[in-house]
């Protein structure tokens, strides 16, 4: 794949984690919190909490060039698509759901593109990303 390539995918990952970070934070900080009810149980609005997060870390690490980014990339990924489920089931919370679903998407892919590539695992040991 062409360094350009690579460079506008990573560029768009790290604004769609970015986007997600913000949407997540305010909707839970702002509308969830003052709807109340389903949109602030425990649950729910540590999801939202969670995947702000995980978001923000993603983009972090891409921004710093880890060589571990795809490893976050899996857990965002994951974690976006059950804060997408979980909004939906909510319901009233349409631009959460939309974000955390980009952002899944992209974080699949960014995740995949570790495949193959030597990387340093987390203790350091060099092994071949699957």
């Amino acid at each position: 794949m062409p360094h350009e390539q690579i460079s506008a995918e990573l560029d768009e990952c790290i604004r769609l984690c970015l986007d997600c970070y913000r949407t997540c934070q305010q909707t839970a900080s702002v509308h969830c919190l003052e709807l109340g009810g389903k949109h602030v149980e425990p649950q729910h609005f540590r999801l939202m909490l969670s995947c702000a997060e995980v978001c923000r870390t993603a983009a972090a690490l891409m921004l710093n060039n880890s060589p571990q980014h795809h490893l976050q990339c899996a857990v965002c990924a994951e974690i976006c698509r059950q804060c997408a489920e979980s909004c939906r089931e909510i319901g009233d919370m349409d631009e959460c759901v939309a974000a955390c679903e980009a952002c899944e998407e992209s974080c699949q892919r960014m995740a995949a593109s570790g495949g193959g590539q030597a990387v340093t695992g987390i203790r350091g040991e060099q092994h071949a990303a699957h």
